[in-house]
């Protein structure tokens, strides 16, 4: 297909003064300007496919956060401060070649001694700490309520309702996904047999013209998975396999009122039971890859030539090990915001998120003790479709629609396309509780092993927000957390047109109605703007 071109008016490049002087008051596209964007028809070559979200939606007709316009014109040539980033997440695979020389070292403490050398209760919490100890798989929070059994508890009846309809869902999905897999594993013998190899191509498949019956069936079912964007059977067993997998886990684990993941020892309903975990912060299997993936948008080396770069340099990870496969608890929740604060962090991102919190409370309070401490803290809006105002998301800031932090930033995410479909159909949104809007859907970056991959959702979305918070703060170190947040919602590019919703074609709202900024963060104006504010 043909790509759209449009001349689109852009402002002069900014001038940072030295000394007193002034900044520029511009945006990369003039706000006029932006609905008038052309959209980028053609199909995105594969190095747009892997920075898409540092893109320029005036160059490069791509809703990205124009982080390479930043670092190429603002601050190329500038030092910044070191900025430390809690990730609060699945484990990190702290040994990975793009992440290896970002990661947090915390110089208080002698490695593997067995001692706690700082002395702030964590015994040889070297990177970061892990919450979970050797645990992986968890129940979601509303089967933990049924399994508690107290039909007195406010969400009893919501829990159980919900789980007599998610049970037979997943069971039925998993029906679906093994029935499919038998039908393309068939499909994919068949050709092997007939084309006598392994590695045959589109073409040859599309070549074939046949009258035998099972061997038509197969050349259908190929052309089927080729026309919904699989390169190959092989990759559409693999989608598949994924999914069962992911299915297995649901109904094993996740929706299992049986089950019982917390191998820590501790009591998850007091607070007062801490200290319960250990020091080692990667993931404990390779499909652990959630926190990994997190922390290479954030802080991916930036061009050493491999894989991924993050959005933010001058950055040290913090890995806390959190977030289960499952629902993470909230004790873990709050103590890790805590413990992120009181060792150094400037900014945590929370790629997490459940719809039942039966101790929200103290979630509220370690964020509220965030903002207090001058901390940002980036959470994912939730990838449901809802609307946030309406259906809840937790953690949340806000009791009531009144709000404990001036420093929490919730994000929803886009894709890699501008127009009618920029929301990401998976993300949450919300008027009063969802502030911005950054790069989620199709995002590439690190996964364990030193391997890296695309996966989407408001979890991708966070974190490109976070590296930003960081940015500012590098550069601009005397602004404050909550000044961080409000250039992050003030100067992003405010988008004017209807957007469709939660992916239904039926459902389409004006994009300023989605969040409370109505803008998509952009990490050039951001800059222009702290710089202006720190003068």
């Amino acid at each position: 297909m043909k790509t759209i071109k449009m001349m689109i008016t852009t402002a002069v490049v900014a001038v940072l003064f030295s000394g007193c002087g002034g900044t520029a008051n511009i945006l990369s596209t003039p706000i006029e300007n932006i609905d008038s964007s052309p959209l980028k028809v053609s199909e995105l070559t594969e190095n747009e496919k892997h920075n898409w979200g540092h893109l320029d939606l005036a160059k490069d007709t791509i809703p990205g956060m124009s982080v390479d316009k930043a670092y190429n014109e603002l601050i190329k040539n500038k030092k910044g401060n070191t900025v430390i980033v809690a990730v609060i997440d699945s484990g990190i695979d702290i040994d990975h070649e793009d992440l290896n020389d970002v990661i947090w070292t915390n110089k208080g403490e002698i490695p593997n001694n067995g001692k706690d050398d700082d002395n702030n209760g964590y015994i040889d919490d070297v990177h970061g700490w892990n919450f979970l100890g050797d645990g992986y798989n968890e129940q979601l929070e509303y089967i933990r309520i049924l399994a508690k059994g107290d039909a007195s508890n406010p969400d009893y009846a919501k829990a159980e309702a919900l789980y007599n309809k998610e049970y037979q869902k997943y069971l039925g999905l998993k029906t679906n996904y093994e029935q499919v897999l038998q039908q393309i594993n068939t499909a994919d013998e068949t050709l092997i047999k007939h084309l006598g190899k392994k590695d045959y191509t589109k073409a040859e498949v599309n070549a074939i013209k046949t009258e035998d019956a099972d061997l038509n069936k197969a050349v259908q079912i190929a052309k089927y998975m080729y026309n919904n964007g699989m390169e190959s059977l092989a990759d559409a067993k693999k989608e598949l396999n994924e999914g069962l997998e992911s299915f297995n886990d649901r109904l094993n684990y996740n929706l299992n009122k049986t089950f019982n993941g917390r191998v820590t020892g501790d009591d998850a309903d007091n607070m007062n039971n801490k200290f319960y975990g250990n020091g080692n912060v990667k993931p404990v299997k390779k499909s652990e890859s959630h926190g990994t993936h997190v922390a290479g948008i954030i802080a991916a080396e930036r061009n050493n030539g491999k894989g991924a770069n993050g959005v933010a340099n001058n950055v040290k990870i913090m890995s806390i090990r959190t977030v289960p496969n499952g629902d993470e608890y909230d004790k873990d929740v709050a103590l890790a915001i805590r413990y992120a604060v009181d060792n150094g962090a400037k900014v945590i991102n929370g790629s997490f998120g459940k719809s039942f919190s039966p101790h929200s409370d103290w979630v509220r309070e370690a964020i509220k003790y965030a903002s207090d401490k001058d901390v940002v803290f980036v959470h994912a809006a939730g990838n449901d479709s809802n609307n946030v105002d309406v259906e809840a998301n937790f953690p949340d800031d806000n009791v009531n629609f009144q709000e404990i932090s001036n420093t929490y930033i919730r994000v929803g995410a886009l894709e890699p396309k501008y127009g009618s479909n920029l929301v990401a159909g998976f993300s949450n949104y919300g008027k009063q509780n969802v502030d911005v809007f950054a790069p989620g859907a199709k995002v590439y970056s690190t996964t364990p092993e030193n391997e890296y991959d695309t996966k989407g959702g408001t979890s991708m979305a966070a974190p490109a927000v976070a590296g930003v918070a960081a940015l500012i703060r590098s550069y601009y170190p005397k602004l404050t957390a909550a000044q961080v947040k409000q250039i992050i919602m003030d100067s992003g590019l405010p988008i004017k047109t209807k957007v469709v919703v939660g992916g239904d074609t039926n459902n389409v709202k004006p994009f300023t109605d989605l969040s409370k900024s109505g803008k998509i963060v952009n990490a050039y104006n951001a800059l222009i703007m702290a710089a202006k504010a720190s003068m």
